[in-house]
């Protein structure tokens, strides 16, 4: 299974920031889409960072209420690992785990062309192990 196929269900649709907003405005996005992480892109759609929950925590722990006027690009993880539509979902799982993070954007000559969650990997591996289950089940019922 790839992320290609993910992305055929789910979609390419991904929420994105200007690192130039501030971070009052990724949280409310954060808000309102009921999402755990903003793209950070420039005007091509070239990624920039990424802004999570994680990053609008840690740095309104350490700098308070203020922190939410300065821009994104202040608290975003600009060192950003990415997959391409090609990657399996088991090399995806890998990245998430040892990188420890719950979203992987996906690019596409050299542009964001959508995002995989970790409960995407799941709810993808989880399919998978129960069709090998289904499959199993019925090669034993005509053995």
């Amino acid at each position: 299974m790839t992320v290609k196929a993910i992305l055929e269900q789910k979609g390419h649709n991904v929420f994105s920031i200007s690192p130039d907003e501030k971070l009052s405005e990724a949280v409310r996005m954060l808000t309102e889409h009921r999402v755990g992480a903003l793209v950070v892109t420039n005007n091509d759609r070239i990624i920039a960072g990424i802004i999570s929950e994680r990053d609008v925590v840690r740095v309104l722990g350490k700098e308070g209420a203020a922190a939410l006027d300065h821009p994104v690009r202040s608290a975003m993880t600009a060192k950003v690992r990415s997959c391409n539509e090609h990657h399996t979902v088991h090399e995806v799982m890998e990245i998430m785990t040892l990188g420890r993070f719950r979203h992987l954007p996906v690019e596409k000559d050299g542009h964001l062309d959508g995002i995989v969650s970790i409960g995407d990997v799941v709810k993808r591996r989880i399919e998978d192990v129960e069709r090998e289950a289904d499959q199993i089940r019925a090669y034993i019922a005509t053995a």
